[in-house]
């Protein structure tokens, strides 16, 4: 679904926002009906909530299913593969930690924020209902078109100091938490990036000692050694020990529990912004279940899925939360653009931004923060910027943003 905005160019995309295109699929039919809800393993039975990481924490990084059997197979018209899953056999299932997971079909909370902005909108269909999705009872698995080796799962752009990783960030530090939820509305964009670089636009909640971070992040990126081409994906990742021993992108590994039959991590957007034209959005956000303790994954108006808290050994709550972006490239090259590819100027048809962020603190109350309790941090600032406004500056609506980006360069180590 999106929104035109007249006079600002401004597409806003709700529901769904990416999607299945697909060019053929194939089903396999077992002894259960593929389209009736499939009955719970009786192994998956009470809540998968500890206070800490078992021995067992680390966990297999092979291709996730070869143990699986799809019961329908969907070829999209750019050439991935989607498998559809028994809903209820997942592979993340198999994760030692969660051999005692309940399975949680929805959260307990109500995603006030994007219902107020949809109720005060003119909704159209972005996308036709002919769009593949999964059966009743089973959900997307996107097929990895690469083995990623261990190495290469976990060492990556989320961990802020290895080479040719760069940054723009603003985020609520410690002083002020703890926080349940992280969201905004993001704007979309499709930067240039070549073989080797990486370039994200995300949220995140974290909390621990840097050395040994639980974290979760989401947003979009242009990945392509992951995806095989350049478009914009959207994207979540997960970690227990600061990408250590644990945590990936999407389903590369075991920790991401999907829900939705339709929107995936993985999937691409087939819209992004163009600068100075029309610029496409979507919400965004990162909410605990305070019931379950689970972590779940919100786009637009869809509950996609949720890390279980099991995965977890410090992540009861979250210490820090921000919003931005990052780049990465290969040591001593050029580093690609970030966000639109132009320093944030106070037009947002210009720029990269997460407007309307927002947390959830103590209180419950989701709120704004106000200019004073966040930080920001660029590490470059000839390449890349960043600013926060609790009143946004640069046009007449009085509405808080997190703006960001840069062209990227010669951007050092």
């Amino acid at each position: 679904m999106v929104e035109r905005v007249e006079g600002g160019g401004f597409i806003r995309v709700s529901y769904p926002f990416f999607h299945l295109a697909s060019v053929r699929s194939h089903c396999q039919r077992t002894s259960t009906n593929a389209d009736s809800l499939l009955p719970i393993p009786t192994t998956h039975n009470v809540d998968g909530i500890q206070d800490s990481l078992r021995e067992d924490l680390e966990f297999e990084t092979k291709p996730n299913l070869s143990d699986k059997t799809p019961i329908k197979t969907i070829y999209t018209e750019f050439g991935g593969i989607v498998d559809c899953i028994n809903i209820y056999q997942q592979p993340v299932f198999d994760h030692p930690l969660l051999k005692n997971h309940r399975f949680q079909i929805k959260p307990t909370f109500e995603n006030l924020t994007e219902k107020t902005l949809v109720n005060n909108s003119q909704i159209g269909s972005m996308f036709d209902l002919d769009n593949e999705e999964c059966p009743q009872g089973t959900v997307p698995i996107q097929r990895m078109k690469y083995n990623f080796s261990q190495e290469k799962l976990l060492d990556d752009i989320l961990i802020k100091d290895i080479p040719g990783v760069h940054v723009a960030e603003a985020f609520v530090p410690q002083n002020h938490s703890p926080f349940y939820q992280v969201n905004g509305i993001c704007s979309l964009y499709n930067p240039k990036v070549e073989k080797g670089q990486i370039s994200m636009s995300h949220i995140w909640v974290e909390n621990g000692p840097v050395e040994s971070s639980n974290r979760i992040t989401m947003g979009w990126h242009v990945h392509p050694s992951m995806y095989g081409d350049a478009r914009t994906h959207f994207y979540t990742s997960w970690t227990s020990d600061n990408f250590k021993k644990t945590g990936c992108y999407n389903t590369a590994c075991r920790g991401f529990v999907q829900v939705d039959r339709k929107n995936f991590p993985g999937g691409y957007f087939p819209d992004t912004s163009t600068y100075g034209g029309a610029t496409y959005e979507a919400y965004m956000a990162i909410t605990q279940d305070l019931k379950t303790k689970n972590w779940w994954i919100s786009a637009g108006k869809v509950n996609i899925g949720y890390y279980p808290a099991a995965l977890f050994s410090n992540l009861g709550s979250a210490s820090i939360v921000g919003w931005g972006g990052r780049t990465k490239a290969n040591v001593g090259g050029r580093s690609p653009p970030m966000g639109s590819g132009h320093f944030p100027d106070g037009n947002r048809t210009h720029e990269s931004y997460f407007r309307s962020p927002k947390i959830q603190g103590a209180s419950l109350i989701v709120y704004t923060p106000e200019s004073f309790m966040t930080k920001h941090f660029s590490d470059n600032t000839k390449c890349y910027d960043v600013g926060y406004h609790d009143k946004y500056y640069g046009e007449v609506q009085k509405e808080s943003v997190v703006h960001f980006g840069g062209p990227g360069g010669n951007c050092g180590i």
